[in-house]
Protein backbone atom coordinates (compact mmCIF):
# COMPACT_ATOMS: atom_id res chain seq x y z
CA UNK A 1 0.00 0.00 0.00
CA UNK A 2 1.20 3.53 -0.87
CA UNK A 3 1.87 5.66 2.30
CA UNK A 4 -0.97 8.18 3.43
CA UNK A 5 0.87 11.26 3.82
CA UNK A 6 -1.18 13.65 5.60
CA UNK A 7 1.78 16.55 5.40
CA UNK A 8 4.80 17.15 4.67
CA UNK A 9 7.68 20.01 4.42
CA UNK A 10 11.61 20.23 5.49
CA UNK A 11 11.30 19.23 8.66
CA UNK A 12 8.24 17.03 9.37
CA UNK A 13 6.43 14.26 7.42
CA UNK A 14 2.82 13.25 8.89
CA UNK A 15 1.57 10.00 8.39
CA UNK A 16 -1.75 7.90 8.45
CA UNK A 17 -0.49 4.61 9.86
CA UNK A 18 -2.72 1.97 8.80
CA UNK A 19 -3.93 -1.12 11.01
CA UNK A 20 -2.16 -4.01 11.32
CA UNK A 21 1.19 -2.46 10.50
CA UNK A 22 4.18 -2.10 13.26
CA UNK A 23 5.61 1.24 13.70
CA UNK A 24 8.82 -0.22 13.75
CA UNK A 25 10.73 -3.60 13.28
CA UNK A 26 9.94 -7.05 14.95
CA UNK A 27 12.71 -9.50 15.68
CA UNK A 28 11.07 -12.49 13.86
CA UNK A 29 11.51 -12.25 10.06
CA UNK A 30 7.75 -11.83 9.05
CA UNK A 31 7.54 -8.56 11.53
CA UNK A 32 10.77 -6.70 9.72
CA UNK A 33 7.92 -4.71 7.05
CA UNK A 34 7.06 -1.59 9.40
CA UNK A 35 6.10 1.78 8.95
CA UNK A 36 9.55 3.04 9.99
CA UNK A 37 11.06 1.52 6.37
CA UNK A 38 8.40 2.01 4.02
CA UNK A 39 8.82 6.10 5.19
CA UNK A 40 12.57 5.47 5.02
CA UNK A 41 11.93 4.32 1.37
CA UNK A 42 10.13 7.39 0.51
CA UNK A 43 12.27 9.78 2.52
CA UNK A 44 15.78 8.80 3.42
CA UNK A 45 16.47 10.97 6.22
CA UNK A 46 13.18 10.28 8.08
CA UNK A 47 13.95 9.49 12.09
CA UNK A 48 11.76 7.90 14.43
CA UNK A 49 9.79 10.41 16.93
CA UNK A 50 7.63 8.04 18.97
CA UNK A 51 5.23 5.06 18.36
CA UNK A 52 1.79 3.59 17.50
CA UNK A 53 0.93 -0.20 18.39
CA UNK A 54 0.58 -2.64 15.71
CA UNK A 55 -3.24 -3.04 15.89
CA UNK A 56 -3.82 0.74 16.39
CA UNK A 57 -4.14 3.17 12.80
CA UNK A 58 -3.80 6.63 13.04
CA UNK A 59 -1.33 9.66 12.75
CA UNK A 60 2.29 9.77 13.41
CA UNK A 61 4.94 12.17 12.70
CA UNK A 62 8.66 11.43 11.68
CA UNK A 63 10.95 13.59 11.45
CA UNK A 64 13.17 14.61 8.93
CA UNK A 65 16.29 15.86 10.40
CA UNK A 66 18.10 15.06 13.87
CA UNK A 67 17.27 18.94 14.75
CA UNK A 68 13.92 17.92 14.57
CA UNK A 69 13.71 14.94 16.10
CA UNK A 70 15.30 16.11 19.42
CA UNK A 71 12.74 19.34 19.66
CA UNK A 72 9.72 16.27 18.96
CA UNK A 73 11.15 14.19 21.02
CA UNK A 74 11.93 16.64 24.18
CA UNK A 75 7.86 17.51 23.65
CA UNK A 76 7.20 14.41 24.46
CA UNK A 77 8.72 13.53 27.02
CA UNK A 78 7.67 16.77 28.58
CA UNK A 79 4.46 16.20 27.54
CA UNK A 80 3.79 18.60 25.62
CA UNK A 81 1.98 16.88 22.78
CA UNK A 82 -1.55 16.96 22.55
CA UNK A 83 -2.98 13.42 21.31
CA UNK A 84 -6.54 12.46 20.83
CA UNK A 85 -7.96 8.60 20.14
CA UNK A 86 -11.13 7.52 19.16
CA UNK A 87 -12.26 4.48 20.52
CA UNK A 88 -15.66 1.84 19.69
CA UNK A 89 -15.69 0.72 23.40
CA UNK A 90 -18.26 -2.37 24.59
CA UNK A 91 -20.94 -0.97 27.24
CA UNK A 92 -22.24 2.09 27.89
CA UNK A 93 -20.61 4.45 30.53
CA UNK A 94 -22.84 6.08 32.88
CA UNK A 95 -21.11 9.42 32.89
CA UNK A 96 -20.42 11.06 29.89
CA UNK A 97 -16.99 11.79 30.40
CA UNK A 98 -14.24 10.95 33.16
CA UNK A 99 -10.44 10.31 34.26
CA UNK A 100 -9.05 6.78 34.64
CA UNK A 101 -6.06 6.97 36.94
CA UNK A 102 -4.18 3.89 37.02
CA UNK A 103 -0.70 3.16 37.22
CA UNK A 104 0.70 0.51 34.65
CA UNK A 105 3.38 -2.24 33.90
CA UNK A 106 4.91 -4.37 32.22
CA UNK A 107 3.41 -8.66 32.90
CA UNK A 108 6.50 -9.81 32.13
CA UNK A 109 5.32 -13.68 32.19
CA UNK A 110 2.82 -12.55 29.53
CA UNK A 111 4.66 -10.05 27.79
CA UNK A 112 3.73 -7.77 25.28
CA UNK A 113 0.97 -7.53 27.98
CA UNK A 114 0.56 -4.38 30.28
CA UNK A 115 -1.30 -4.67 33.57
CA UNK A 116 -2.43 -2.31 36.79
CA UNK A 117 -0.10 -2.33 39.71
CA UNK A 118 -0.60 0.22 42.60
CA UNK A 119 2.57 -1.29 44.21
CA UNK A 120 5.50 -0.72 41.26
CA UNK A 121 3.42 0.31 38.02
CA UNK A 122 3.99 3.88 36.81
CA UNK A 123 1.67 7.04 36.95
CA UNK A 124 -0.96 7.22 34.11
CA UNK A 125 -3.80 9.18 33.39
CA UNK A 126 -6.68 9.19 30.90
CA UNK A 127 -9.39 11.25 30.20
CA UNK A 128 -12.41 10.78 27.80
CA UNK A 129 -15.40 11.75 26.91
CA UNK A 130 -18.25 9.93 25.22
CA UNK A 131 -19.02 11.54 21.93
CA UNK A 132 -21.81 8.53 20.28
CA UNK A 133 -23.76 5.85 21.63
CA UNK A 134 -25.51 2.93 19.48
CA UNK A 135 -26.74 -0.28 21.50
CA UNK A 136 -24.14 -1.87 23.66
CA UNK A 137 -21.37 0.23 21.67
CA UNK A 138 -20.25 3.51 22.80
CA UNK A 139 -17.76 5.94 21.13
CA UNK A 140 -15.47 7.48 23.18
CA UNK A 141 -12.44 10.21 22.23
CA UNK A 142 -9.49 9.59 24.63
CA UNK A 143 -6.89 11.97 25.56
CA UNK A 144 -4.04 10.20 27.42
CA UNK A 145 -1.97 12.55 29.22
CA UNK A 146 0.85 10.15 29.94
CA UNK A 147 1.64 7.85 27.16
CA UNK A 148 2.41 4.33 28.89
CA UNK A 149 2.73 1.47 26.78
CA UNK A 150 -1.21 -0.10 25.99
CA UNK A 151 -2.03 2.57 28.38
CA UNK A 152 -5.37 3.38 26.82
CA UNK A 153 -6.28 -0.33 25.79
CA UNK A 154 -5.59 -1.59 29.64
CA UNK A 155 -7.30 1.25 30.98
CA UNK A 156 -10.95 0.86 29.46
CA UNK A 157 -10.75 -2.85 30.20
CA UNK A 158 -10.19 -1.65 33.85
CA UNK A 159 -13.21 0.27 33.80
CA UNK A 160 -15.41 -2.72 32.16
CA UNK A 161 -15.28 -1.15 28.81
CA UNK A 162 -12.95 -3.28 26.56
CA UNK A 163 -12.05 -1.59 23.16
CA UNK A 164 -13.80 -3.61 20.50
CA UNK A 165 -11.53 -6.14 18.31
CA UNK A 166 -9.09 -5.85 21.25
CA UNK A 167 -7.20 -9.43 21.59
CA UNK A 168 -5.08 -8.91 23.86
CA UNK A 169 -7.26 -7.15 26.92
CA UNK A 170 -11.14 -8.37 25.25
CA UNK A 171 -12.85 -11.58 25.32
CA UNK A 172 -16.40 -12.28 24.46
CA UNK A 173 -18.84 -10.08 22.43
CA UNK A 174 -16.22 -7.53 22.44
CA UNK A 175 -13.14 -9.40 20.72
CA UNK A 176 -15.95 -10.57 18.49
CA UNK A 177 -17.51 -7.20 17.68
CA UNK A 178 -14.93 -6.23 15.35
CA UNK A 179 -12.27 -7.74 12.89
CA UNK A 180 -10.00 -4.81 13.85
CA UNK A 181 -8.88 -2.82 16.97
CA UNK A 182 -11.24 0.06 17.27
CA UNK A 183 -8.75 2.43 18.18
CA UNK A 184 -7.57 5.42 15.85
CA UNK A 185 -5.19 8.11 16.76
CA UNK A 186 -6.90 10.96 15.31
CA UNK A 187 -5.04 13.67 16.04
CA UNK A 188 -1.77 15.55 16.98
CA UNK A 189 -0.39 18.85 18.34
CA UNK A 190 2.69 19.89 18.99
CA UNK A 191 5.10 22.96 18.20
CA UNK A 192 6.69 22.89 14.66
CA UNK A 193 10.66 22.21 15.17
CA UNK A 194 10.92 25.11 12.95
CA UNK A 195 9.30 28.41 14.02
CA UNK A 196 7.95 27.39 17.01
CA UNK A 197 4.10 27.56 15.71
CA UNK A 198 1.64 24.94 17.59
CA UNK A 199 -0.18 22.89 15.06
CA UNK A 200 -2.53 20.54 14.92
CA UNK A 201 -2.91 17.66 12.58
CA UNK A 202 -5.82 15.25 12.28
CA UNK A 203 -6.21 11.65 10.54
CA UNK A 204 -10.00 10.81 10.15
CA UNK A 205 -10.99 8.07 11.84
CA UNK A 206 -11.76 4.74 8.75
CA UNK A 207 -14.39 3.01 11.04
Amino acid sequence: MPLAILYQDESIVLIDKPSGLLSVPGKAAEHRDCLESRVRLAFPASLLVHRLDMDTSGVMVFALDRAAQRHLGLQFERRRVEKTYIADVWGQPEAGSGEIDLPLIADWPNRPLQKICSATGRSALTRWQVVARQGDVARLRLSPVTGRSHQLRVHLAAIGHPILGDRFYADGAALAASARLRLHAESLTFQHPVGGKRQRFECLCPF
